[in-house]
């Protein structure tokens, strides 16, 4: 017989109390193996994380409110992390998966996060979060179907694609990391992925039926164009929210986003190319994919299709043209358009500035001049623990302070159910990508130059787009509008990887002296404890 104190007990224990709060919905079990493996996708071995054998990872097949119960065993000679890009963990930042919430699987172990996608629909991805892994694979789709009495926008499609794109580089993610670790910039990359592979990837359809896709760009740095020749692509769905049914000839795709479109197999049965490229870079670099009718009658004809590649304007204005459908429903049956986030007063105004710069004579990146240091213990038990010296709220400022870059754990403090507006500033000459976890966020508005508070007369109050992931383009601000309802610590990063992994990140703590379920989740029992959390008790049985 198994001791009452034994990991398995534990575990039950939790599920008992998790099935509790969230009593009739299903559960879905996963089981992943992370491994290294030789793989070859621009035709040079390299060293790849594989889940499963598989690269990219398996896709996460769930709907609205399910419960995933996702056990990860670490076969990598070094700790490891997964983090799930939009999934809101609501009460729950201790399963976010990010260095600053969660202590890394350690190698040889195994860690089963404990996951609800709650009142969320939509398409995301996973990926590795610590060290440089992601340069290495490890990721893949996650896509969150509507319940089935909840009415969706748009006929089911004869077919359900997940595309993940993004730039890749031939040397080992090590190499990549020890290159930062020197103080030295990301080179630029060596080649342009679709779900893995380089100008070798396929996609099946039936001619007269519709199709969906859904991309997301898991690269490290570089926003992508995505087209189809001869085909137009109408938007649906961004990240959780359903769209104004806008066509589009091409997409541009930054960091960290995702989308999803319908493309209608209505042109003469061939072959066409799927086209991928780089966007606001000198050098153009682009992949081909193959759109295949099962009538085909030949292979693909004429050049791939151009794309634009430095205008700014063309994706601004792409950009804004992306709106929420209100009255299409969404995780839920009340239409989008009911929460009328433009007549909320905001009670906090943050300005958020990045900038690059050298600290010790190493490359650095930085939020409002503060450069962002892991602590030797997640922010999320210190917290939780009490362990005082491992970081302290308010060591970054919600406004630029002008000053030179240096070196800190920055945590940002802000109110339980405070409705706050954030600007984000780019002082820079590239295009910025910025994520926050935990929350999806209105990106009101966005335009040249600096922001002041008269840039406030060009907001969109009525149907802006809800998502996870906005760009800000170069010498520019985006703004946006975020209920800030889910308690925890969130990281609010740049999703230009060797920017986060270098300081261009920091953590919101968003508080409430509460200690009711209702506001937060207690920590897991199967937390795994390191750090200066190490040998202290998550909660007794």
């Amino acid at each position: 017989m198994l001791p009452l104190t034994s990991p398995f007990f534990a575990l039950c224990a939790f599920f008992c109390f998790f099935s509790t709060l969230s009593a009739e919905n299903p559960y879905r079990f996963f089981t992943w193996n992370v491994s290294y493996a030789n793989i070859y996708p621009l035709g040079v071995r390299q060293q790849g994380i594989l889940i499963n054998g598989q690269f990219p990872g398996p896709d996460i097949h769930c709907v609205t409110n399910d419960n995933l119960i996702i056990n990860v065993f670490n076969s990598l000679d070094e700790p490891f992390l997964i983090s799930w890009n939009g999934i809101q963990q609501r009460r729950n930042s201790y399963e976010d998966g990010v260095y600053g919430t969660t202590c890394p699987i350690p190698p040889g172990k195994n860690f089963t996060y404990i996951l609800q996608v709650k009142d969320q629909i939509g398409s995301f991805y996973y990926f590795p979060s610590l060290a440089f892994h992601k340069a290495a694979g490890g990721f893949g789709g996650i896509r969150i179907l509507s319940r089935p009495r909840i009415p969706v926008p748009f006929p089911d499609p004869a077919g359900d694609y997940t595309v993940l794109i993004g730039d890749w580089y031939k040397s080992n993610h090590t190499t990549l990391k020890a290159h930062l670790d020197r103080g030295k910039k990301l080179p630029f990359p060596d080649g342009i992925l679709i779900n893995g592979r380089a100008n070798d990837t396929s996609f099946s359809v039936e001619q007269g039926k519709t199709y969906r896709l859904r991309i997301s760009n898991v690269g490290l740095q570089h926003s992508l164009n995505f087209r189809i020749q001869g085909h137009k692509m109408k938007l649906v769905e961004v990240e959780g929210t359903h769209t104004l049914q806008t066509t589009y000839s091409s997409l541009d795709v930054h960091v960290g986003q995702s989308y999803s479109v319908l493309v209608t197999a209505d042109q003469p049965a061939q072959d066409y190319y799927i086209v991928v490229s780089t966007r606001f870079t000198s050098r153009v670099l682009a992949t081909t994919g193959i759109l295949r009718y099962s009538n085909s009658a030949g292979p693909v004809k004429g050049p791939p299709p151009g794309g634009p590649t430095i205008q700014i304007d063309w994706s601004l204005n792409q950009a804004r043209s992306i709106r929420t459908n209100l009255t299409a429903s969404g995780p839920r049956p009340n239409p989008q358009g009911s929460y009328h986030y433009g007549l909320i007063n905001t009670t906090k105004t943050i300005i958020l500035a990045n900038s690059a710069g050298q600290v010790n004579r190493k490359q650095r990146y930085a939020v409002n001049s503060v450069s962002f240091v892991p602590a030797d213990t997640p922010l999320k038990l210190a917290d939780f623990f009490k362990i005082g010296g491992v970081f302290r709220v308010g060591s970054i400022s919600d406004r630029p302070t002008g000053g030179g870059i240096y070196l800190d754990t920055s945590v940002m403090g802000a109110d339980y159910r405070a409705f706050v507006e954030i600007v984000f500033q780019n002082n820079e000459n590239i295009v910025q990508s910025w994520h926050i976890d935990g929350y999806s966020f209105f990106v009101v508005g966005m335009d040249g130059g600096q922001w002041t508070q008269s840039s406030r007369n060009q907001y969109n109050l009525r149907d802006a787009i809800a998502r996870c992931t906005t760009q800000v383009y170069p010498y520019s601000w985006t703004a946006i509008y975020v209920a800030l309802d889910n308690v925890g610590l969130w990281n609010v990063r740049s999703e230009f990887w060797a920017r986060q992994y270098l300081g261009q990140q920091f953590y919101l703590r968003v508080y409430t002296p509460s200690t009711s379920l209702r506001d937060e989740f207690p920590i897991p029992k199967n937390a795994l404890l390191c750090g200066r959390a190490s040998g202290r008790h998550t909660r007794p049985l």
